[in-house]
């Protein structure tokens, strides 16, 4: 059982906005027992679905990061962001274009190598250029 445990953290960290909309609804419906006003409930409600709910959600949403700024399909490799950049100014045409981007990917570092999953990353790296390419073009 000790999969339960970290569900239940998982659940309590990632859905607490459907257990706190649950603990207000119970709450709603105790308050008018609890007091003996029937007002209580749609004001418990009120507060707890409209004005506090809303409030948490705000301060516990992360922050966006400082660099959202750049583009995120970008690619990192310098090589490969100025052989993009020289495309997209039309220093060279889309043929030398594919022969330059294939020499990089063959000259991919070792570490891409190793994972054995090399042919496959290149195949996504080419269609995510071809893409930028034809959005270029546009």
């Amino acid at each position: 059982m000790t999969g339960l445990p970290r569900r239940i953290a998982w659940n309590l960290r990632h859905r607490w906005r459907r257990l706190f909309a649950v603990l207000v609804v119970g709450a709603g419906v105790a308050a008018p027992l609890a007091t003996g006003l029937w007002w209580s409930l749609p004001l418990v409600w009120f507060f707890g679905l409209f004005v506090a709910l809303p409030v948490l959600h705000t301060l516990t949403k992360p922050l966006p990061d400082a660099d959202d700024d750049e583009d995120a399909d970008a690619p990192q490799d310098p090589a490969l962001r100025a052989l993009r950049e020289r495309y997209a100014r039309g220093e060279i045409d889309e043929r030398e274009f594919e022969r330059k981007l294939d020499r990089l990917l063959e000259t991919e570092d070792a570490e891409t190598v190793d994972r054995g999953d090399a042919e496959e990353i290149a195949n996504r790296v080419r269609d995510g250029l071809r893409r930028e390419v034809e959005r270029v073009r546009e």
